[in-house]
């Protein structure tokens, strides 16, 4: 394999021109295409098999218009003095429903003025407008004109905040500045480690690039399959990082060959056969951990993996291709425009070389004391808290949090999630007065934990009851969950009873995660292990990699409990408490985590925690292989890589912290945990855990079985042996070096 991607690098340094040219034309095609053709997006959380799924295909059948997903909207209403019910109010709320009766797609609204629209203070009402026919997509938008509809209502001095039937997933996020800071923040490390311009802005073009190919095919894909709102901002985030990291692997190379004297088209063969060769098993291992998410048999979960799968083999094609054409076109100018005051990398690596030696010397030390740090960043992790997001965590300020705030205070937190309760009966019904409907709905109202239910309705067929039914709980309250459970469980003759609605589908969801995650979590592991085994034959090693990603996830999630379960941090990271809370409640807000989060997370860590192991180990085999001495051989892959993964490092978490400041919770989290896992993985782990424990195992590190590598294929990650043949004189063909 080494051999193939030396000559690929070689043929587009040496065609530098048409390579740069059928990239940028297929990035803006691809990107053009996707803005011009934009695709619907789709946050569909529907698990197939489960109860909530069969209650929404009941829902869908004889019940009438607005029981569909994203059918329902609320405008809620609110008066700080006086009631609503006061004459002139009353009048203006009439005409705003009457206004909004007449808007396409609404087939049903419902006015305040009915048993159970006012709260008992009669300050707070809910006008219930459903809809059918319309775009599930824009129901943001639709939702803003039935807003504006209701303008005789704020005229008369009441407050109007609409709120959807979406949940906090469903929020259009918006793009803001945080890309812009990520790759700022790239740039300014890239500056430093490099002291060159030109050097600098290689890999920054190359990300881009990539990434832009990415969202664009990912855009277009929404025509295909449903895309979720979050599918791009995750593909950017994760596309970054490593777009920018495996440019930057094979720019510090190259460097160090144009310094030995060895000639630009030759130096960037050399470097495509070595690096390439570790940028293509690093981007496989993430790939193969981010496909393993479709065995979690959540649809949503496995589109998110995919397609952010799509953005890392964009990084891996452009790093190999791209790169090679740029440093090919530019020859030996790749070091032009020298920063004042900044001399680089100049690829010695004493420091960590040094920091090798130190280890080597007393890895036992090292070792326990390692363990002991990690074991103290991880220990928080018994505390994560898994729940689902309700709105009581949007932004202080905004409409879906008002909203909220409203219906909490007039009508008790369960109305912000009601339960939708579909009982398929043994017999046909005439009306929803008969003694079975009945009986279910006294069952039903008996569950502890119901605060309310509503009027029973009763389908076309007359063979299913609709009920919708409000708990004492916040939709994020684990006691919500109960209810659920507590109310599939009910027993009568005939009757099958399901519960659909957000609690419900979340209930499930994270039903289904904890009964998927040893498999998706195992597939990973071993796929993963199978890969370094098949790039270096050596079975302890790849054993021993996979543990030590396991122990960065340990870190990872420890961060996350930290700032979100316990609460030490969410205020900084932008959650805003509820309004009132005193001031330990502020400091110490917690905040639920979405159950599929920490499985999704776990598969983005792991992948790229064994990007770093990749180079690393590359490193140290070929030093290995060179003199035989294991503890030197530890020394010197560290010297040599040390510098280069720190700056990595550095780029990845200067873009994942860049991603907290963005709104939606699932991105916030996201940045936190990949931050901290890559600043942990790139000190602790490669600078002294995996440095103490190779030279514990000593000539077992490369160890491998006489029948086990006999069957292994040969794909060599190293490309090593080029390494030690001098430089052949070579003509430089047109256009290299220029």
């Amino acid at each position: 394999m080494t051999r193939l991607l030396g000559r690929l690098g070689g043929w587009c340094a040496g065609h530098g021109r048409v390579v740069l040219a059928l990239w940028v034309v297929l990035a803006a095609a691809l990107m053009g295409g996707s803005l011009v053709f934009a695709a619907p997006t789709s946050n569909d959380a529907s698990i197939p098999g489960t109860d909530a799924q069969r209650a929404h295909d009941l829902m869908k059948t004889g019940f009438g218009p607005g029981y569909a997903a994203g059918g329902t909207v609320q405008l809620v209403l609110y008066t700080g003095d006086g009631r609503l019910t006061d004459a002139a109010r009353k009048r203006a709320v009439e005409r705003a429903v009457v206004r909004v009766r007449d808007m396409p797609h609404v087939v049903q609204v419902d006015s305040p003025y009915r048993v159970g629209g006012i709260a008992s203070n009669l300050q707070i009402g809910l006008i219930g407008i459903r809809m059918e026919g319309h775009d599930s997509d824009k129901i943001a938008e639709l939702t803003q004109n039935m807003s504006k509809a209701a303008d005789p209502v704020r005229a008369a001095g009441i407050e109007v905040v609409p709120a959807d039937s979406s949940t906090p997933a469903d929020k259009e996020i918006e793009t803001g500045p945080s890309e812009v800071i990520g790759v700022l923040c790239a740039l300014l490390v890239l500056v430093f480690a490099f002291g060159t311009l030109v050097a600098a802005l290689i890999p920054i073009f190359t990300a881009l690039v990539s990434v832009a190919s990415g969202l664009g095919l990912i855009g277009l894909l929404g025509w295909v399959v449903d895309m979720p709102k979050q599918a791009g901002i995750m593909a950017t985030m994760i596309g970054l990082g490593v777009g920018i990291d495996y440019a930057l692997f094979l720019l510090s190379r190259h460097r160090r060959l144009l310094a030995d004297g060895v000639p630009v088209v030759e130096s960037v063969r050399r470097t495509v056969s070595s690096s390439g060769g570790a940028v293509v098993f690093a981007g496989g291992t993430v790939i193969i951990a981010l496909s393993a998410l479709m065995l979690a048999g959540f649809p949503l979960l496995a589109t998110l993996g995919w397609v952010t799968g799509i953005s890392v083999v964009a990084a891996v094609l452009t790093s190999i291709t791209l790169v090679p054409a740029l440093l090919g076109l530019l020859g030996h100018r790749v070091n032009a425009l020298k920063v004042p005051f900044l001399r680089g990398a100049d690829g010695s690596g004493a420091g960590w070389a040094g920091l090798g030696h130190w280890v080597a010397r007393r890895p036992w030390r090292v070792l326990f004391a390692s363990v002991l740090v990690l074991g103290a960043l991880a220990a928080p992790a018994l505390a994560l808290k898994l729940g689902p997001l309700d709105e009581g965590y949007g932004t202080q300020g905004s409409e879906s949090r008002r909203a909220y705030e409203l219906m909490a205070a007039g009508f008790g937190p369960g109305a912000n999630g009601p339960l939708l309760v579909v009982a398929e009966l043994p017999s046909k019904v005439a009306e929803s007065g008969d003694p079975i409907v009945g009986q279910v709905t006294r069952a039903v109202d008996d569950v502890e934990g119901t605060a309310h239910v509503g009027e029973a309705k009763v389908n076309a067929s007359g063979r299913s009851v609709l009920l919708q039914v409000v708990t004492d709980y916040a939709p994020s309250d684990p006691r919500a969950a109960g209810v659920v459970r507590d109310i599939r469980d009910i027993v009568l003759p005939g009757v099958d009873l399901h519960v659909g609605g957000e609690v419900a589908g979340l209930t499930d969801a994270g039903d289904r995660m904890a009964e998927r995650t040893p498999l998706v979590i195992g597939v990973v592991v071993l796929l993963s292990a199978l890969l370094l085994l098949l790039a270096f034959r050596a079975p302890v090693v790849a054993v021993k990699a996979a543990v030590m990603n396991l122990v960065s996830l340990g870190a990872a999630f420890g961060a996350l409990a930290m700032v979100f379960s316990i609460g030490l941090g969410s205020g900084l990271v932008g959650m805003d408490p509820p309004a009132g809370s005193s001031y330990l409640q502020t400091i110490f807000f917690s905040v639920p985590i979405e159950s599929y989060v920490p499985l999704m997370l776990f598969a983005v860590l792991f992948g790229l925690s064994m990007d770093y192991e990749v180079f690393l180990l590359t490193a140290v085999r070929q030093a290995y292989q060179r003199h035989g001495d294991n503890a030197r051989s530890v020394a010197e892959g560290l010297g040599s890589t040390g510098r280069v993964i720190t700056s990595a490092a550095l780029i990845m978490v200067a873009v994942f912290v860049a991603f907290v400041a963005y709104p939606d919770p699932l991105v916030k989290t996201f940045g936190v945990g990949l931050a901290v896992a890559i600043a942990v993985d790139a000190t602790l782990i490669r600078g002294f855990l995996v440095p103490a424990t190779m030279v514990l195992l000593g000539r077992l590190n490369w160890w491998c079985p006489r029948r086990l590598d006999r069957v292994l294929p040969n794909l060599s990650v190293e490309g090593h042996e080029e390494d030690e043949a001098p430089a052949p004189p070579r003509r430089e063909p047109a256009g290299a070096g220029v």
